[in-house]
C-alpha cells in the first residue's frame, strides 16, 4: 500500500473508529475495492490528513457540504466522528446554520432533524 493509503486508513480510524472502521473493511468485494482504496487515499489520506485546518474544523466543513448538497446519508456517521474530532453539538448546529443562509432552510432543517437523533443515541449508549 501507499504512503498516502497508510495515513488515510490512520485519520480514517481516528476520525470514524476502529469499529466502523474493521466492519467498512470486512464488508469490501472486489467491486468496491478499487473505490474504497480511492476514498482511503484521497478523502482521507490527502484531505483529512493535511494538518492546514483541525479535525474539529473539518468536521464542521463536511458537515456543513454534506447538508448543503443534500448527501444526508453520510450525516450520521460524520455526527458520531464528532466525538472523536472535537466538534461539539453547538459547533454542529453553527454549521447548519450557515447551510440555512447560504444553501436553504429545508436542507438545514432536515440536517439538524438527524443530528438530533444522533446526539440523542450518541447520549443513550454513553448512560449504558
Amino acid at each position: 500500500m501507499s504512503a498516502k493509503h497508510d495515513a488515510g486508513m490512520a485519520v480514517r480510524r481516528r476520525v470514524l473508529g476502529e469499529a466502523h472502521v474493521d466492519r467498512a473493511e470486512a464488508a469490501k468485494t472486489p467491486l468496491d475495492a478499487p473505490f474504497q482504496e480511492m476514498i482511503t487515499e484521497g478523502a482521507w489520506g490527502t484531505v483529512w490528513a493535511s494538518d492546514a485546518i483541525s479535525l474539529r474544523e473539518r468536521s464542521m466543513l463536511t458537515l456543513a457540504l454534506l447538508a448543503a448538497t443534500g448527501n444526508f446519508e453520510e450525516i450520521p456517521m460524520h455526527i458520531r466522528a464528532t466525538a472523536r474530532t472535537g466538534a461539539s453539538a453547538r459547533d454542529v448546529a453553527e454549521a447548519f446554520q450557515h447551510v440555512a443562509v447560504y444553501a436553504g432552510v429545508p436542507k438545514a432543517n432536515h440536517a439538524l432533524k438527524i443530528a438530533k437523533s444522533v446526539f440523542a443515541e450518541m447520549e443513550a449508549e454513553e448512560s449504558r
